[in-house]
């Protein structure tokens, strides 16, 4: 019996032994990685899409984890911006303080503008999924890095391809109206805008500011009324937007067309949905897939899938964490620098954005650009530029 009892004893000493290191072995460790938006306030149905690309992304992404660390999984710790840059600088500091290793957001540019900053002073690697002010990543900051394309690129791309179409269709657009959010985003787009469309011929009317948010354009819309714009140009977030242009509907303004730079709802199948007629005929210049990339007709499937709309939002966010990943990925470490230096010199090319291989150059990635899309027929397509064309362009929409 004594024998019996060493023999049981011995065994469970040596089973112990044995299973603490297989149990230890099947569980690396994870990889803590913040991501920020606003998902309350005025931009909350923005930054709910945020999230809900980044979380699809690290469930992605945690199908394998980082191999390089054995399996690591991104644990993700969630910060809500609530539609302020204050806010979104004090989540940057509870971030900080739990020992994140990275940051994704924060959608807003005057937000971003902050939560880079923050995070700057504690060496804290901040990718920007949206923000398109270029002073996000005019300043020096080493930690921030932007994988889509700034408003420079997007006003630029716009005015050239709004030239063009206006020569081929024999000049018929003259003026211009501009109506702008009155934030850094909308400020900056509208700047930028009036100052170039002169040169293309094109006589700027007037440039109009409104607040965020903005319940009534009815006086806006009477205005324009007035000047009678050949083309507006609306810079705004998806409410107001939308808004805009269903108070011109309702008016009968009807410009020979709606020419959106970084239309907050002009290419959102959200707005498609829920208001067919006034979206009919809209063209943006703006953050857009490849649409000849099965990978993005896949993720709008699931998106699609779970109730949502296969927005700019979604895919942006979803893509940055996937650079994030696999700057990780190379970086081999869970250290701040360590991914900082694989940020900077990451040549990511697995994604489905028109962006080709990811070149930073002082935090901006230099493949970055916008598409024109159109509504047609009751879908968004791409008209612009040729390679990644579905449609022909339909300008003027009015004669």
């Amino acid at each position: 019996m004594t024998q019996r009892r060493s023999f049981l004893a011995q065994s469970a000493a040596g089973a112990t032994a044995l299973a603490f290191p297989l149990i230890a072995g099947a569980q690396p460790k994870t990889v803590k990685v913040g991501i920020l938006h606003p998902v309350t306030g005025a931009l909350a149905f923005s930054g709910q899409q945020c999230r809900e690309g980044a979380l699809m992304a690290v469930e992605d992404v945690n199908k394998t984890g980082i191999r390089s660390l054995g399996g690591a999984k991104l644990e993700v710790m969630l910060g809500d911006a609530q539609s302020t840059p204050q806010a979104g600088s004090a989540e940057i500091e509870k971030m900080n303080e739990a020992g994140c290793s990275a940051v994704v957001g924060a959608y807003a540019s005057a937000i971003c503008l902050a939560t880079t900053q923050a995070a700057a002073k504690y060496n804290l690697p901040h990718v920007v999924d949206v923000g398109v002010a270029d002073q996000i990543v005019e300043r020096g900051l080493k930690n921030t890095f932007r994988f889509g394309p700034g408003y420079r690129v997007c006003a630029q791309v716009a005015v050239n391809n709004l030239h063009v179409l206006n020569v081929a269709a024999g000049r018929p657009a003259k003026t211009v109206m501009i109506i702008h959010e009155e934030s850094l985003f909308g400020t900056g787009t509208a700047n930028l805008l009036a100052r170039e469309l002169p040169g293309f011929g094109f006589d700027v009317k007037e440039v109009i500011k409104h607040a965020n948010p903005t319940r009534d354009f009815n006086n806006i819309v009477l205005r324009m009324k007035a000047v009678n714009p050949d083309i507006v140009i609306p810079a705004n977030y998806f409410n107001e937007y939308a808004l805009l242009v269903r108070t011109m509907q309702q008016q009968k303004v009807t410009p020979k067309a709606i020419y959106s730079v970084l239309g907050g709802a002009a290419s959102s199948y959200k707005f498609l949905k829920e208001f067919p007629d006034a979206a009919d005929g809209i063209i943006d210049c703006n953050h857009w897939f490849n649409p000849k990339d099965k990978r993005a007709a896949e993720l709008r499937r699931r998106v699609e899938a779970k109730g949502l709309f296969f927005t700019y939002e979604i895919f942006n966010t979803y893509t940055a964490v996937r650079l994030l990943a696999d700057a990780i990925e190379r970086a081999k470490s869970t250290d701040r620098a360590a991914i900082t230096d694989a940020l900077e010199r990451s040549t990511f090319a697995d994604h489905f954005m028109p962006y080709g291989a990811t070149k930073f150059v002082n935090g901006q990635n230099q493949g970055a650009q916008p598409l024109m899309t159109q509504v047609i027929k009751g879908d968004i397509r791409v008209i612009v530029p040729r390679e990644y064309r579905e449609a022909d362009p339909i300008f003027p929409l009015r004669a």
